[in-house]
């Protein structure tokens, strides 16, 4: 059986890396055809008579995306002390499609419970599946490889490829799937859920037809190998998904205090992690907790995607057209995830001919730049929201530049974050860390709900239908502001910053 040294020594990438490359695939086409119907599916099914529809859907939805994210921190527990990253893998796996394919219950009264009850303990189940898997997967990429390997930067770039193929085909799938099955062309989004669940389980058979090619990757701590501990994990799960449907039920202050202390909580034990530690490794902590600080304020803004963008698209944008067809306002959920596609083998090569000649970025200056295309994109769009018709109507391609900066500075930190992870954490904790990385975006989520439930309320106000559009750039304009500001910032400090990490690139 291969080692970890044998498995990082193959030529070209670690074969393990294309297993975990197609299940993330179809694990990502899950969620981001889940997530590209979400909020507008909460907001026509559960709000539909409400003013304030859109401001209550964007906050159900921040709550959602945050404690998706959140759960990884225990993921990551599960998989170092229990399961290992395999069953960890398989098992969230199964919250997973089970949580999608209970989106799918019609109206009506089940045994004394409403659909929207129903509804949200599918998004529990989520909650709990992705807290489960999404840490581990990416956690396993990284021990395919030997420390300071100079191809780990762009394995994690190939496989954020695997996460952006399946994100780029399944908004259009699953919109397309639920107009299909819908009526006189008004869209059925319960069976665009469906197919997203049919895509997860097609992940996990692709995950685990081929396990044998991570070698001991992944496999059950000592002592751990029976079924015992599946069960407890699995209980476990089924317990905690009622506290996520509690807090999800309760109002969106809730889950931001929550999110807010669970980051705070996370950030002081690792503060007292640092302090043990030698004072190389002691720095090291410090760098990676500055860097997870900034990781929740650039998805604060990225994550408008989902949210802000996914009603702009839809309600005020003009749309893309050719002769008689004019693009879905929800297949611009898609455009992020086809640009990664193609940029992303760009970016993956620079990085390594960059490291050959002594001229590869540090990651705290990738942080800046990836900032940079945060803030900038925001720019963008305003300068269209300063163009629009006095219908209210900004061109299409204002929102595509948005997209193709957005994609630019998300390239120059999630997946060389990702490879931050599993190089500055201690290696008796690389599962926890990661999942405090998946905190840090489920704070920066909260917070992006928070923010598009400020301009949807801007937006409820406007009494023209060009106030309604200025709206979302008064609120726009912040997230550039502090976009563009931190990226300089960072920049700037990116020397100091980069001795804290003692040689890790």
């Amino acid at each position: 059986m291969s080692t970890a040294a044998d498995v990082g020594s193959e030529t070209g990438h670690p074969k393990g890396l294309y297993v975990l490359f197609f299940a993330e695939l179809w694990e990502r086409f899950c969620y981001y055809g889940m997530r590209a119907l979400l909020a507008l599916y909460i907001a026509d099914q559960f709000f539909r008579a409400d003013p304030e529809a859109q401001a209550k859907a964007s906050g159900s939805y921040g709550g959602f995306t945050a404690l998706v994210y959140a759960l990884g921190v225990f993921g990551g527990a599960v998989a170092d002390r229990l399961l290992g990253y395999r069953r960890t893998i398989v098992v969230g796996g199964l919250f997973i499609a089970a949580g999608e394919f209970m989106l799918m219950v019609p109206a009506g009264n089940y045994l004394g419970l409403e659909q929207k009850q129903l509804f949200f303990f599918g998004l529990a189940l989520l909650i709990v599946g992705n807290g489960l898997f999404k840490p581990n997967i990416s956690t396993l990429v990284g021990k395919l490889y030997k420390p300071n390997d100079p191809r780990r930067d762009g394995g994690f770039t190939i496989f954020y490829m695997g996460i952006n193929v399946g994100a780029a085909l399944s908004p259009i799938a699953c919109e397309r799937f639920a107009t299909f099955m819908g009526t006189n062309g008004v869209p059925d989004y319960r069976y665009g859920f469906m197919l997203a669940g049919a895509g997860m389980l097609l992940g996990l058979v692709c995950f685990w037809r081929f396990t044998h090619l991570f070698g001991e990757q992944g496999l059950p701590p000592k002592g751990k190998e029976g079924f015992g501990p599946i069960l407890k994990v699995v209980l476990g799960g089924l317990i905690v998904a009622p506290g996520a449907y509690a807090l999800l039920s309760l109002s969106d202050d809730a889950v931001i205090y929550t999110m807010y202390t669970a980051f705070g909580v996370i950030a002081l034990f690792l503060l007292s992690v640092a302090f043990r530690e030698e004072k190389e490794g002691r720095e090291r902590m410090f760098a990676l907790i500055l860097l997870l600080c900034l990781n929740c304020v650039f998805w604060a803004g990225f994550e408008q995607a989902g949210n802000s963008l996914n009603f702009f698209a839809k309600g005020q944008l003009e749309p893309l057209t050719i002769g008689d067809w004019s693009m879905p306002g929800e297949w611009w959920q898609s455009v992020n995830a086809v640009l990664i596609v193609l940029f992303g083998p760009l970016f993956s090569a620079a990085w390594v001919a960059l490291d050959k000649k002594g001229k590869n970025p540090t990651i705290p200056a990738k942080f800046g730049l990836g900032f940079l295309g945060m803030g900038l994109g925001f720019v963008a769009i305003n300068e269209g929201i300063g163009q629009a018709t006095a219908a209210g109507l900004v061109m299409w391609y204002f929102l595509l530049l948005l997209y193709v900066l957005h994609t630019l500075g998300e390239l120059c930190i999630s997946p060389v974050g990702l490879s931050m992870v599993t190089k500055l954490a201690p290696a008796r904790m690389t599962g926890m860390v990661m999942g405090a990385w998946f905190v840090s975006i489920a704070t920066g989520n909260v917070v992006a709900g928070k923010i598009s439930s400020l301009a949807a309320e801007a937006k409820a106000q406007a009494t023209t239908a060009l106030g309604q559009v200025q709206a979302y750039g008064s609120v726009f304009e912040y997230v550039a502001y502090a976009g563009v500001g931190l990226g300089i910032t960072v920049i700037v400090l990116s020397p100091i910053i980069n001795k804290w990490m003692h040689g890790v690139k």
